[in-house]
């Protein structure tokens, strides 16, 4: 065996895969250079913990997989037990497979066994080029009893350099709501028990060195990819390790391993960079949009008419809007909920999914062509994981829920969920949706929700959300292969389903719910972590929010709206003449700056004072660039002090000036910057160290500008 060191992208793994136990990550984080095996031996030596007083006679390390047999008191690795035996595992190495090629992920293949205990395990690595590390583990049991399975834990250590810890959290309507405190000693356990990803899900549980922002310091990350019961910790040990790892979160019984049958964890994503968090989802974009099945054609503008019509589905209404909506410049619409039979409001009809001959008479044909005649794309609504008691599905199928044998979990949104696991519910979903897209092949997009948790999910008597995660996946991954054109949309109750592994399979997540524009402003900054712009639906809502009543202009919302996947939520029938024409010269603002907000690198500022946020996306190549200035509140000073712009190129003249296309917002200040109306020409570097004054904008008002390199 050896000492193995990967490297990509300015980051280094090294592992000690000498033997005879578990490979353990010497280190993990920024590159250390390109050492011989000499130099390689002299580092693992470096790191190797002293013996102390009181402690066990050998220095005690960590490996990929901790373990109770070499003196590992934290968080274990691996729990679960075969009747009370084989409870403690002494896995050693029985070979590495090993892969660096030059321009793609270096992977390795760790195989190790536990004689006694009869399992044998498997654990994939991948650092890929951008600098993302990827592992998981499988494993195998190869005893001649069951294996109950408790745990199976990815586990990466962190310098003890990395003093603070920020996470995410959040309800309905307010998603991806931060926190942040002290790392100290003990664990800081973030759980997920909602059977899918859930609202208060944090995207990356961040450790970093003291004061770390968006743009400086060295920090660290992971990200759980599951969108089931999930765990993901940050442990600090008195006896002085650091540790970062996430996992799925199994119920007792619920993974119970026959004889050679296999569990395998869902990815841990970890993702180092020491320019602060934008150099994190630097990292993150850059893997995601090298992915295959990365969406590669221009985002469509897309108007969803739920807050424009909700259930009241009329024909010649919805053409209405298909007309206004053309007219603005929108490029794909979707009707939402309320289109299949008995659905006329919330308390009916999830399950049945043939269209409401009683509403649409002659079928949903009419406005396909209609939508389609207008050169739009035709999306439709459908929350195929959900049924309704008050539906024919349920009264006929009443065992096709995940429930405990009695009784039926607690009712949410008049909802339960079927049981996917069962073959006879699986087939059923699969030909409805199979049906309904072949019947329509003018469907070319699905806004797929799912609106509840899962609460005493039970399968056959025992925990079923674990299966029911799996069967999900599967009907996912079915229908885009009988329908390869057709888009879909992560939708879960806003953002309760968003996770890398939701996304290998969908284009597109609705990041909450809530479309007040300045709840919007943070729920994006902070979803943008993991997800590049392109993956998140960002829409423009109406004057007064339905979800917060807040009132705020057009130009708020629009300015809030455009660094997304853009939309429009809102009656566009009944709007003026003069919103008409704000709303079109926004849309074709985006349609202009697409290109570029939706392949640049993005920036968060880090601004002194917490009224102003800002935030913007540079070219690949910095000729260009987009940047938002938001006054969310008043300010203690007077004026809150100039806006740095970074990413740019520190040499290049840039011009700055607002966007031309859509109006400079009214402001309290009658003498606004002199630079303002004919815009400023400053090197990078003094963009990025001086930045720009604005004016004194109200608060809930935003300012776009629009940067260019000059020569």
């Amino acid at each position: 065996m050896t000492i193995l060191h990967l490297r990509r992208a300015r980051t280094s793994l090294v592992l000690d895969a000498r033997g005879p136990g578990l490979p353990r990550v010497v280190h993990w984080g920024g590159d250390v250079g390109n050492l011989d095996d000499d130099g390689l031996r002299h580092l693992v030596d470096a790191t190797v913990p002293p013996v102390v007083p009181s402690s066990f006679d050998e220095p005690t390390v960590l490996s990929l997989l901790p373990e109770l047999s070499a003196g590992w008191s934290g968080r274990p690795g691996l729990a679960g037990h075969r009747d009370g035996r084989d409870w403690s595992t002494a896995f050693r190495l029985d070979g590495l497979d090993v892969d660096q090629p030059a321009d793609t992920a270096a992977l390795v293949t760790v195989r190790a066994s536990d004689p006694a205990a009869g399992l044998a395990l498997t654990i994939e690595i991948a650092l890929d080029p951008y600098g993302l590390l990827t592992i998981r583990h499988r494993l195998r049991n190869d005893g001649d009893s069951a294996y109950e399975l408790r745990e199976l834990t990815p586990v990466l250590p962190v310098p003890a350099v990395a003093t603070e810890l920020l996470d995410l959290t959040g309800r309905w309507c307010r998603e991806r709501s931060p926190q942040r405190h002290p790392w100290q000693q003990g664990a800081w356990v973030r759980e997920g028990r909602h059977g899918r990803t859930g609202h208060d899900a944090t995207l990356l549980l961040v450790a970093g060195t003291a004061g770390f922002g968006f743009g400086h310091g060295e920090v660290w990350a992971v990200h759980t990819a599951w969108s089931g019961d999930h765990v993901t910790f940050a442990e600090r040990r008195p006896t002085g390790e650091s540790t970062l790892g996430g996992g799925e979160l199994l119920a007792p019984g619920e993974v119970r391993l026959g004889p050679g049958e296999s569990y395998e964890t869902p990815l841990l994503y970890a993702v180092w960079s020491d320019d602060g968090l934008d150099g994190l989802s630097d990292v993150l974009h850059s893997h995601l949009r090298a992915r295959p099945g990365h969406p590669r054609s221009p985002r469509p503008v897309t108007l969803n008419v739920w807050e424009a019509v909700y259930f009241d589905h009329d024909l010649d209404r919805l053409r209405a809007l298909a007309d206004r909506a053309a007219q603005i410049g929108v490029e794909r619409f979707v009707l939402d909920d309320g289109w299949f039979r008995g659905r006329r409001d919330d308390t009916a009809g999830l399950g049945d999914w043939y269209v409401d001959e009683s509403v649409w008479p002659d079928g949903l044909q009419p406005l396909i062509d209609h939508v389609t005649g207008r050169g739009l794309q035709f999306g439709l609504w459908v929350e195929p994981e959900m049924v309704n008691p008050d539906s024919d599905l349920f009264r006929a199928h009443p065992d096709w829920l995940l429930a405990v044998p009695g009784r039926l979990p607690p009712a949410w949104r008049n909802q339960q969920v079927l049981d996917l696991g069962r073959p006879e519910a699986y087939d059923h979903l699969l030909e409805r949706l199979d049906a309904l897209l072949s019947d329509h092949p003018g469907i070319s997009y699905l806004k797929w929700d799912q609106n509840r948790d899962l609460t005493e999910a039970g399968h056959h008597g025992r925990p079923g959300v674990h299966g029911q995660t799996l069967a999900v996946y599967r009907l996912f991954d079915e229908l885009r292969r009988r329908h390869p054109g057709v888009e879909i949309e992560s939708c879960s109750s806003g953002g309760a389903r968003v996770d890398l592994a939701i996304l290998a399979r969908t284009d597109r997540v609705w990041a909450s719910d809530c479309n007040d524009a300045l709840e919007r402003l943070s729920i994006q900054r902070w979803t943008g972590l993991l997800l590049p712009p392109e993956l998140v639906g960002t829409h423009i809502g109406p004057e007064r929010s339905h979800t917060t009543n807040r009132v705020h202009d057009l130009g708020f919302r629009a300015a809030t709206a455009l660094f997304g996947h853009h939309g429009i939520e809102w009656d566009i029938a009944s709007i003026s003449a003069a919103e008409q024409t704000e709303l079109a010269a926004w849309v074709a603002l985006h349609k202009r700056l697409r290109p570029l907000l939706h392949a640049g690198r993005v920036v968060r500022v880090d601004h002194p004072d917490p009224a102003v946020w800002a935030h913007g996306v540079v070219a690949g190549d910095a000729t260009r660039a987009v940047y938002a200035v938001a006054r969310l509140a008043t300010s203690v000073t007077q004026t809150p002090g100039a806006v740095r712009l970074p990413g740019l190129d520190p040499a290049r003249r840039y011009r700055v000036r607002p966007v031309a296309d859509v109006p400079v917002p009214a402001t309290i200040d009658r003498s606004a910057p002199t630079w303002l109306a004919a815009g400023v020409t400053l090197t990078g570097a003094a963009l990025a160290r001086l930045g720009v004054q604005l004016p004194a904008l109200h608060p809930e008002q935003s300012l776009v500008l629009e940067v260019t390199a000059i020569g």
